[in-house]
């Protein structure tokens, strides 16, 4: 019997990073799927699970999380091989801070209800939601290969992958959707691919999962 219980969506940043985090885990977990394309995370079912209507959301040991890096927090403490976020204080914040600059500064900006206000709402057409999308990737982006690469190794920090690297292929992945060029962030690359060698990542790509 799965040991967990993840609400996500396939193609949602916060949810494919949990999803890396449980595999890497190896935490075995029931996927259930919610439709943002659909609304389904508004409905009053699951707002009764989660009040923001957010995915992802995590049931384990009889807990119910949300906010993928709280998460994340809770895995590595509970089940804490492999290590997801160093010990040490000044290390431990660097990947923290890694991991923030992409799932505080870059990510909610672009985050599809944040898209779907612009164009729903504002009214603006799909070339401006792609332009938005894409300026808030590029204004993020360099910041990120700056932190990365004194203390990078084969991943964002050293040869291990880390909470840094688990937020970062979900975002790297959707820079791709959008055509961002990535030429730029030879770090960032470098982390990316490593990390999806890995069969934690593979196993976690939107691809791979039932797309509803």
């Amino acid at each position: 019997m799965p040991e967990a219980v993840l609400y996500d969506y396939y193609r949602s940043s916060a949810s494919y990073r949990i999803r890396i985090a449980l595999n890497l885990k190896g935490i075995e977990y029931e996927r259930r799927s919610i439709n943002l394309l659909e609304s389904e995370q508004k409905s009053d079912a699951y707002r009764a699970l989660n009040p923001q209507g957010f995915v992802p959301m995590l049931e384990i040991h009889g807990h119910r999380f949300t906010q993928s890096l709280a998460m994340i927090n809770y895995l590595d403490i509970r089940f804490p091989h492999p290590p997801l976020i160093p010990t040490p204080a000044a290390q431990r914040a660097h990947v923290v801070s890694m991991a923030l600059a992409i799932a505080c500064d870059i990510h909610p900006l672009n985050n599809l209800r944040v898209l779907k206000y612009l164009k729903d709402e504002l009214g603006h057409p799909q070339e401006v939601l792609d332009a938005w999308y894409a300026h808030w990737i590029t204004e993020g982006l360099p910041a990120l290969e700056a932190l990365a690469r004194p203390r990078s190794g084969q991943f964002l920090f050293g040869d291990a992958p880390s909470a840094a690297d688990i937020c970062l292929v979900p975002q790297l992945y959707n820079a791709r959707r959008y055509n961002v060029p990535l030429d730029d962030y030879p770090t960032l690359l470098r982390a990316d691919e490593n990390a999806n060698k890995l069969e934690a990542f593979a196993a976690a790509h939107p691809d791979r999962q039932e797309q509803v």
